[in-house]
């Protein structure tokens, strides 16, 4: 299989000269410019009357320092004022809080790197400032949901305990369905909270994410969950073992999957599991079905999951480490741009009042985090969602 790192590789960068370089070939040309003007002066100045001749030489000394101060000053306009100003007020507008400033490029080197630095060190910046937020988030849900779950719990008990009664005693059916449906929704909600706020001791160890991807479709299959929707899975290839915990990264799957049933409940689904690195700004991509080799997918599957446009900033993580990617794609309206952030935090939902807690996203960022992974969400090639899920490979990469 061919990955889609190299049918996505970014092509190599321009090289560009040195300040070193660029100073010594503009003084060089200066200092040829120099020795013709001095020759031409001297052969000039015998062309003068000798009254005329020091008046003549006083000028073309003052001419030539004119071209050379012009030419210097032109010189370090260009190679270094100019950066430098560009990186000045990319510093000033983040110090103001600007996060979305980048310091441009530059001709040489040197420029070039200090400002390829600079924009590195504001993503990581972003980065850091994204997992505060959320480890404050974290902490806030996290005395929350121990709050509710002692509170709710004990009195959610009781009241199963007193509907059971009243089923024995010959209550109204419906009503009392009515009733199971809410305390269910409720407790839902509680386990939500605990399995978003609560920190697993479990340690962190291989999983083969086929392994899992395959398990979460085999129980929805089986739980009736699927059989409205045309499922398409790309599970057949081995992808690297990745570090995690098999029953948290289960329910990554099953809630992405439950998460595109309801975006699309009569529409297309596709999961899939591949090899992957790591692109942090990848300008293409896609599924292996994408890479131009040969595949059994159709062109309407390969449209469902897009191009990899977006780039994951909640983690950061090096450029080109190996992994395996997880993606879940449907057909349905998809999520609004403005939406794609906001849609991994705790009770956001774009679902109607009533369908959904909103916690089911946060609970897989928390999960996939907690693993050293990254997750986002893209337009699928018809206009739906495709969640997307990287995880690094473990300790032992080549075994697949």
């Amino acid at each position: 299989m061919r990955s889609v790192q190299s049918s996505a590789a970014a092509p190599p960068p321009v090289p560009r000269a040195t300040l070193r370089r660029e100073l010594l070939a503009n003084l060089g040309l200066l200092v040829a410019a120099a020795l013709s003007l001095a020759v031409a002066t001297s052969l000039l100045s015998q062309g003068f009357d000798s009254g005329w001749a020091p008046v003549a030489l006083v000028a073309l000394i003052a001419a030539y320092v004119g071209v050379v101060f012009l030419f210097g000053r032109y010189l370090l306009e260009r190679l270094v004022h100019r950066p430098m100003k560009a990186l000045r007020e990319a510093a000033e507008a983040l110090a103001a809080g600007d996060l979305a400033r980048r310091a441009p490029g530059a001709e040489t080197q040197e420029f070039s790197e200090l400002a390829d630095r600079f924009n590195r060190m504001t993503d990581r910046l972003i980065d850091a400032q994204g997992h505060l937020v959320r480890s404050e988030k974290l902490a806030t849900v996290g005395r929350f949901a121990a709050g509710v779950a002692h509170e709710v719990g004990n009195p959610l008990t009781a009241l199963g305990n007193y509907l059971e009664l009243l089923r024995r005693g010959g209550a109204d059916p419906a009503m009392l369905a009515g009733a199971d449906q809410e305390i269910e929704r409720i407790s839902r909600i509680v386990r939500g909270l605990l399995d978003y706020a609560r920190p697993s001791d479990d340690p962190l160890s291989p999983v083969d994410l086929v392994a899992v991807a395959r398990g979460a479709l085999a129980l929805l299959t089986h739980q009736g969950a699927l059989r409205n929707v045309d499922v398409v899975a790309h599970l057949d290839v081995p992808v690297p073992r990745v570090m995690g915990r098999a029953h948290a990264l289960e329910q990554v799957a099953v809630n992405l999957l439950l998460n595109a049933v309801d975006a699309a409940p009569s529409g297309r689904l596709v999961i899939g599991a591949e090899s992957w690195h790591y692109q942090p700004r990848p300008s293409h991509g896609g599924r292996r079905t994408d890479s131009g080799g040969s595949t059994r997918a159709s062109a309407e599957e390969r449209r469902l999951v897009g191009p990899l446009t977006r780039r994951p900033w909640r983690r950061e993580l090096d450029l080109g480490a190996p992994g395996a990617l997880l993606y879940v794609a449907d057909s349905g309206p998809g999520v609004p741009p403005e939406d794609r952030e906001r849609v991994f935090d705790p009770f956001f939902t774009t679902k109607a009042p009533g369908k959904g807690t909103g916690l089911g996203l946060a609970v897989v960022q928390s999960i996939v985090e907690e693993s050293g992974g990254v997750v986002w969400v893209e337009e699928a090639r018809e206009g739906g969602a495709a969640f997307k899920v990287f995880l690094p490979a473990g300790p032992d990469v080549g075994g697949q």
